[in-house]
């Protein structure tokens, strides 16, 4: 089928994608994006060089290196290595560049560390993906009750310590990733035991708890959800292994099973994806895993049956895997219904997935998928990070070609997954505008 594409940007790089059947191979995942970005935040609860290892090579660790190198650490990313060093003894600023604040909303994890080390912190409201509000009211209004004090003014955030901070018993009204990790930092370094109570447990805060502990703080992890931390006067740098990104694993392993193929992740850890991996195999999938070690496999079934999803915080269906699990239950058979519980816009992606003939009805938090025999390719913008690899993984089985816009997403969330995808055997390459503009053209209709 010949589709014909109004390209609507001359600016950014596109990510082009063609029918690709029955993925297979081996493939290694990265670092994981939510646990490195708050653990290399982190480091600036000591004086000293830190090493960090698997570490991504991503947009938004590039922005945090910006971060911290603007605040007066000496940041050295070997990407080859993928180790990152970072030396704290100059941070002598309390501000952060309003721009790179913009750029993602993981910035706002740099509160933390920065207010129990410089006594103030001055920074810009974060940036970041359009999914919905994330509230910082579980972190500001709890950063109040051990004595901080806080203002907001012209999206600009200051907190600052006028006496010392308190250990308290903190009570989170939604186990909120961003204000665990946020108080959990502060209250490495604040006398006395603090407790976070309907805390978030994810296993990338439990990195980050392990990296802490390291360090040397005390925390203990108490039933049913709660955190226990006891203040120490100092922390130490460290060298500290960052755990393989759960969540891109996901991802490839739905990008076996849309297309038919078959995919093993050596260092993918099938504990942290229980109720993914349930739902594939009630789509039916075949998985084999070994509980007491890495790796998950998967063989795609030729007909995948509709299943339905709820997302909600960790041990529940992850939200960040919610996009792409919406494309792939698009060419399932039967009615699936997903409802998202996290972000309250965090289905954007369905409005792009119709184009391709999706037959999704939503609201902003419900939808109702009715499954089809074809997709087929056009013109998709993604909104953001898992948007992305949404469209990607409805590219891999659209008859006729797709072009998506949005690229910015795609590379603050993955480390060259372009490159995975293309190891298995699927076309999809990155390009420029230019380079999909014959030469001397000035018609941006492009038959392609």
């Amino acid at each position: 089928m010949i589709n014909q594409v109004k390209l609507e940007t001359k600016s950014e790089d596109l990510v082009i994608i063609e029918r690709s059947l029955k993925l297979a191979g081996e493939v290694q995942i990265s670092g994981a994006k939510n646990a490195v970005l708050v653990i290399m935040l982190a480091v600036l609860l000591a004086d000293g060089k830190s090493v960090l290892s698997n570490v991504p090579d991503s947009a938004d660790v590039n922005y945090v290196i910006k971060l911290l190198t603007d605040l007066g650490a000496i940041v050295v990313f070997d990407r080859d290595l993928k180790i990152v060093s970072i030396d704290t003894t100059n941070v002598n600023k309390h501000s952060v560049d309003q721009q790179i604040m913009q750029k993602m909303r993981a910035s706002i994890l740099v509160l933390g560390p920065l207010l129990v080390r410089q006594g103030r912190a001055e920074i810009a409201m974060p940036g970041g993906c359009v999914i919905g509000g994330r509230p910082l009211d579980y972190t500001l209004d709890n950063f109040r009750r051990i004595g901080a004090e806080i203002n907001l003014s012209n999206q600009l955030l200051v907190a600052s310590i006028s006496q010392d901070l308190q250990a308290k018993r903190l009570v989170l009204d939604y186990p909120s990733v961003g204000a665990t990790e946020n108080l959990l930092m502060a209250a490495t370094l604040i006398p006395g035991t603090t407790e976070i109570i309907n805390a978030a447990l994810e296993p990338e805060v439990l990195d980050l708890v392990q990296m802490l502990t390291k360090m040397g703080a005390k925390i203990e992890i108490c039933a049913p959800a709660a955190i226990k931390i006891t203040g120490v006067k100092k922390l130490n740098p460290i060298e500290y292994t960052v755990m393989s990104d759960r969540l891109e694993a996901g991802c490839l392993l739905l990008a076996a099973a849309v297309t038919g193929g078959e995919i093993f992740i050596p260092n993918a850890d099938p504990n942290t994806l229980d109720i993914f991996l349930f739902k594939l195999s009630e789509m039916g999938h075949e998985i084999k895993t070994e509980r007491d070690k890495l790796g998950v496999w998967l063989k795609a079934t030729s007909n995948p049956k509709a299943v339905s999803i709820k997302t909600a915080p960790y041990p529940g269906f992850p939200t960040d895997l919610q996009a792409p699990m919406t494309a792939a239950l698009s060419i399932a058979f039967g009615t699936s219904v997903i409802e998202e519980t996290v972000y309250e816009n965090r289905l954007i992606h369905v409005r792009e997935l119709r184009k391709m003939g999706a037959q999704i009805q939503n609201t902003d938090t419900r939808a109702v998928i009715t499954g089809v025999d074809n997709l087929y390719g056009t013109e998709v913008v993604a909104s953001d990070i898992r948007a992305s690899f949404a469209l990607i993984l409805a590219g891999l089985v659209a008859h006729g070609r797709t072009v998506m816009s949005g690229v910015s997403h795609f590379r603050r969330g993955y480390d060259g997954m372009e490159y995975k995808l293309q190891s298995l055997g699927a076309k999809i390459s990155v390009c420029s505008f230019q380079d999909l503009v014959p030469k001397n053209s000035s018609n941006l209709d492009l038959n392609i």
